[in-house]
């Protein structure tokens, strides 16, 4: 994946600016920053659910699109009065893929499997945090964006996200984290974001 030149303007002033970094096949990128230097803007500009004024991203010579991406923010994207079950059927749809199996297959890699029939809204922060990220196992996808990942995740949790990241890299997947904590994989790359006016530095 190529970045090139991104910029991304919002309000009065510039909140990504003449961004450019790559990250190739089996690799993983650490986005950090304070906040309000541009993470999260950063991964949505790369899924397309924030415009940008300039610059490019392209996965294989290609505009990087949502055929390439699995995107979960910082939000869990959760409808509170459907089951768990329900919730990620809904994504394993959105994405094409099979339901059924693949659906049970997601929530037992997360370790939901046995709350699948109860509603979202009973769930723990954590909980429903691990739901969001089942949807990575529903469909692949070579590129990974993943916006606080291990936010209210129990050390259990965090192991399996980590092995989750493993595999997808070994497979030659590209992972990219906004993070303030410790992802617990190997080798990771790192950006850091900041500068003045909230512009971009590698």
């Amino acid at each position: 994946m190529v970045v090139d030149g991104l910029s991304v303007h919002r309000g009065d002033r510039w909140v990504l600016r003449k961004l450019s970094f790559s990250v190739g096949a089996s690799e993983a990128l650490v986005v950090r920053g304070p906040n309000g230097t541009g993470k999260s803007t950063l991964l949505r500009t790369l899924a397309g659910l924030t415009p940008a004024r300039a610059g490019s991203a392209t996965f294989g010579g290609d505009t990087l699109d949502a055929s390439h991406i699995h995107f979960v923010g910082h939000l869990n994207a959760l409808k509170s009065a459907e089951t768990v079950a329900a919730n990620l059927t809904f994504w394993a749809r959105w994405y094409g893929a099979d339901t059924g199996e693949t659906v049970d297959d997601a929530l037992d890699n997360m370790g939901l499997l046995p709350l699948a029939e109860l509603p979202a809204a009973v769930l723990s922060q954590g909980q429903q945090r691990r739901l969001a990220l089942a949807r990575l196992f529903l469909a692949p996808r070579p590129v990974w964006l993943l916006d606080e990942p291990t936010a209210g995740l129990d050390t259990a949790s965090r192991e399996s996200l980590a092995q989750a990241v493993a595999r997808q890299r070994a497979g030659g997947g590209i992972v990219v984290a906004a993070t303030h904590e410790p992802l617990g994989i190997d080798g990771p790359s790192v950006l850091e974001l900041g500068g003045e006016r909230g512009e971009s530095e590698r």
